[in-house]
Formats: C-alpha cells, structure tokens, sequence
C-alpha cells in the first residue's frame, strides 16, 4: 500500500529533474501520473516529446501507471487539456504539482521584454493556469455532492523568498508571486475540499547548475556513499506527503534543502516608528536610518 493509492496527479515539468522524481516517486506510491513536459530547453525555447514520454515509459515498465503530455502550461488551452487528459484517461484528478519553469537570466537594465514576459508566462501563469482549471473541476465536483480531498503544490524558490539572486528579476518576481497565490489559493479553495501549500527546493537541475554565481556549487561530485544534499530526488518524498489525503497541512511554503525542511514566512511587521498624527515631511529625516543597516 502507497501513501497515494488511488490518486491522480498532474505533476508539470516532470520529463527532467525534480520534476521526474516527483512522478518516479508518486507512481512507485501508487498515484496514476499525467507526466507533463513541453521538452524545451533551460530558456524555454523549442520542445521535444522524448523527456515526458521516457518518464511515462519508465513508470509503465515498472508496474505502474502513467501518461505523458507536452501540453503547454504557459497557455489557457494547454493548462486545459493538461487537466482533462488527466480526467479523460484516470477518471479523475486529485493533486497538481505544478513545477515546470525556464530560466532567461539578465540584469534589469539589460532585460528584454521577452525575456521578463516568457518567465513570468511558464512559471507564474503557468502556475495559475493549471491550478485554475484544477481548480474549475473541484469546484464542479464539490456542487454535485462529491467528496474532494485534493493537494496542490506548486514551487517557489529561494530566489523571490529567502535568498533574492542578481540577474533573475523576472525568475524571482515569478516565484515571490507563486508563493503569494499558493497562500490566496489556499483560502479560497478550501471550501471545495483541496489544499495548497508550495515548496521552494534547493537542489541540483539544469537550471540551477546554469544559474551564475551556483552553477559550481551544485556541480561538486559527492563521494560515492555519502548523502548527496543536492541531489532533486530529496525533493520528491516532501511533496508526496504533501499530496497525500492525510497531510493537514495548508497555505504553507516549505523550503526543502538536502535533510532540511524549513517554515518560510512572508512579509510581517519587524519594527514600527510612529508619531502622533500624520506623518510631515519635515519630520522623516532621521526616523528610518537604522534601517539602513538592518
């Protein structure tokens, strides 16, 4: 018996990486997978329908069920039909893992608009593309009078939370913006049955490894035996709990590293300067400075 008997899950950007460890792992604990992949490269360009379907394949030949798609979750449709084939083909959907994501890196001053628009399309829209329609469905569900026990999880980062990087304004503004829909959509959906939480994995992928500044730290060989803290298949265990109908968890954003799971928190309150009455002008000089080394 799996943690994920019986589940359906749409799993994004699952032919490579953390994402293909996500299916491995989900179907080795008895979900039916849909394998999401466009195959294209780290900067989102061209397609290829060999990764999802190698996943796919791997899956089926170890016992267990799966489908591949290269639906494009940066558009409308394609989030679309990425939710019905997993209808169409298991009867049904119970988790979202949406994962996929590309990375264009520039400096602000040098960025194109293709460039911000592409990576905000696959990550952030992307994101919210899938989770809406998902979301659609358990709505529908939920009205006729059947039970739904649904998971999302969708994947932030530490650039945009924790750890901001230069050169990925567009990477991180999309991943500071998943981190906020995964707490708006865990609000929201709840009364339909599902719940939302986000992780933001540290670990080694083709993105990672071409991000500058990373890249050679993630690139270090492991001595054969020992705990690989990089390896993407630490991830995968910590989303499946998550995907699991008994995870009470909801509405949180976990920053999964090597061994590690910590308690990611968004902006609050650290410390206050107030006066009597409206703020002047005049009286700001001075106020604030301390912050300046905080």
């Amino acid at each position: 018996m799996g943690v994920l008997d019986g589940r359906v899950a749409v799993i994004t950007g699952a032919g490579r990486g953390i994402g293909r460890e996500h299916a491995l792992l989900f179907a080795k604990e008895g979900a039916a997978v849909v394998v999401n992949d466009l195959g294209g490269g780290n900067d989102g360009s061209g397609s290829d329908a060999g990764p999802a379907k190698r996943v796919a394949d791997e899956i089926v030949a170890a016992g267990g069920r799966a489908v591949a798609s290269t639906d494009d979750v940066a558009t409308w449709d394609g989030a679309k039909a990425l939710v019905d084939r997993a209808i169409a083909e298991f009867g049904g959907l119970d988790v979202v893992v949406n994962n996929a994501g590309i990375l264009r890196d520039a400096f602000i001053a040098g960025m194109t608009e293709a460039q911000w628009d592409s990576v905000i399309a696959v990550h952030l829209k992307g994101h919210f593309s899938v989770l809406h329609h998902a979301a659609a469905y358990w709505k529908e569900q939920t009205k006729a009078g059947k039970p739904v026990t649904a998971s999302v999880i969708n994947t932030a980062s530490a650039s945009g939370t924790f750890m901001p990087n230069a050169g990925q304004a567009n990477y991180g503004a999309a991943k500071a913006g998943i981190a906020a829909l995964t707490e708006v959509a865990a609000l929201e959906l709840e009364r339909y049955g599902v719940r939302v939480n986000a992780v933001a994995p540290v670990a080694r992928t083709r993105l990672t490894l071409a991000t500058p500044g990373m890249g050679a730290m993630f690139a270090e060989e492991v001595p054969e035996g020992e705990f690989d803290a990089f390896s993407p298949a630490n991830i995968a265990p910590v989303v499946a709990y998550l995907a699991s109908p008994d995870c009470p968890l909801t509405g949180k954003v976990l920053a999964v590293q090597g061994g590690a799971v910590s308690l990611l928190r968004g902006w609050a309150y650290q410390e206050v300067v107030e006066t009597d009455g409206p703020w002047e002008l005049a009286k700001l000089p001075g106020r604030f400075d301390q912050w300046a080394t905080a």
